[in-house]
């Protein structure tokens, strides 16, 4: 065996990804503080072919040399947008007929392995502050609500980690 190159991997380029069919799957980041894990779910995002990230309320955009340095270009290649008002752009993506899931510990949320989202809906992804979490109307607003489950002494995975795992878990249940 051995590594491949970059030029190995058959990658799209910006404008290849553009046109490419998407994931139906958005990302809300409600309040995030951290440049870097903003810059981190640009490129999870990317990886993935999500169709959009929303940031909301403190969170940084682009450009910033902090999203940057995490993101790697998928700034350039992910399409955003940015609300001042998580709840309010909820409930607008809603009356649009996404389906929202804030990702977050709370009672009767459902665990994220029980969960099989459908090719046929959009979903929208909400990921909250690093150390509130999802803001608790922004929940009560979700249509549902997805945990991680976690077997260890801490509480909280980092919102990146967080992201790549539902993220990731979606895609492979969408494409399997």
């Amino acid at each position: 065996m051995r590594k491949l190159k970059n030029e190995e991997l058959d990658r799209l380029d910006v404008s290849q990804f553009k046109k490419a069919s998407k994931t139906k799957v958005s990302i809300v980041l409600d309040n995030i503080r951290s440049l870097n894990n903003i810059g981190s779910v640009f490129r999870t995002a990317d990886a993935f072919l999500i169709e959009k990230i929303y940031l909301c309320g403190i969170t940084a955009k682009p450009p910033h040399k902090d999203i940057h340095k995490t993101a790697l270009g998928a700034t350039e290649s992910v399409e955003w947008n940015y609300a001042s008002d998580t709840l309010t752009l909820v409930d607008e993506l809603k009356k649009q007929g996404a389906i929202i899931i804030a990702v977050e510990q709370a009672e009767g949320s459902i665990q994220l392995q029980d969960f099989g989202p459908t090719t046929k809906d959009s979903y929208v992804l909400v990921f909250g502050n690093e150390v509130k979490g999802v803001d608790e109307k922004v929940v009560a607003a979700s249509d549902t609500v997805l945990e991680i489950p976690q077997f260890g002494t801490k509480h909280s995975l980092n919102i990146a980690v967080s992201v790549g795992v539902v993220v990731w878990d979606f895609w492979a249940k969408l494409n399997a």
